[in-house]
């Protein structure tokens, strides 16, 4: 009977030690997630957290924002939004093999689903348990809500920089324009601040503002949204 190279007996069993070290990580964080998605859901409801942003004065409805803004937002944060259920296995596959090349917890994955999720229930602290803590709260959001409603809500609570909160908040307050009136390069803008508006904001370095904008068209070109022509156009 032909016995085993030593060596890959050696790799067989790392790999099957790697293997239960990860599945019993998973079901740690999976568990400490759940708890923290209830200890948030028992102190105010995701239906009522939604209502009360909903009855806000300057809440601004889907149809209240331009095409062009809502596609930028789309193309630049989650361009499979309209397809996945607020996971995108892609995206969470391609943010752990960065962080596992820069052996950080920079990348996330997040969807749009996922930043609401966020938004709504948690903080902005990264901790492995509160990731776990989304995907229990993006299933109960997907179920409950359209995609339109996500994404609504996703912009009338994310952070614009200088103390806006919402879309309403940065159009009038960046531009002197509600979302509605405000031009295709001026979305643009919007659209790439909340990756991190201490840097993007308008305001802070008009170049960095300006290179997050072509960020935000470029991905638009790449997604079929708009043509590098038109692109070009606005720059």
């Amino acid at each position: 009977m032909k016995k085993r190279h030593p060596v890959r007996k050696t790799i067989c069993v790392l790999l099957i030690l790697m293997l239960c070290i990860a599945v019993s990580a998973g079901i740690f964080y999976g568990v400490k997630g759940y708890q923290m998605y209830q200890d948030a859901v028992s102190q105010i409801s995701i239906e009522d957290r939604v209502e009360k942003i909903r009855e806000e004065e300057h809440f601004t409805k889907y149809s209240e924002m331009t095409d062009f803004y809502i596609n930028a937002v789309i193309s630049v944060e989650d361009h499979r939004f309209r397809e996945h259920r607020g996971i995108d296995p892609i995206a969470v596959c391609r943010a752990v093999w960065a962080d596992v090349r820069s052996m950080s917890f920079r990348e996330g994955g997040s969807t749009i689903t996922q930043q609401l999720a966020k938004n709504l229930l948690f903080t902005q602290e990264k901790k492995l348990e509160r990731k776990a803590a989304e995907v229990f709260a993006v299933m109960d959001i997907e179920a409950e809500y359209s995609k339109e409603e996500i994404f609504e809500l996703y912009v009338n609570t994310a952070g614009f920089g200088s103390g806006y909160e919402g879309i309403y908040a940065a159009s009038t307050g960046y531009f002197d324009k509600i979302p509605s009136e405000i031009t295709d390069y001026e979305a643009a803008v919007l659209a790439g601040v909340p990756n991190s508006p201490s840097v993007y904001a308008p305001g802070v370095d008009d170049g960095l503002t300006a290179l997050r904008a072509r960020q935000v068209l470029q991905s638009m070109v790449r997604n079929d949204v708009i043509t590098q022509a038109e692109m070009d156009g606005l720059m």
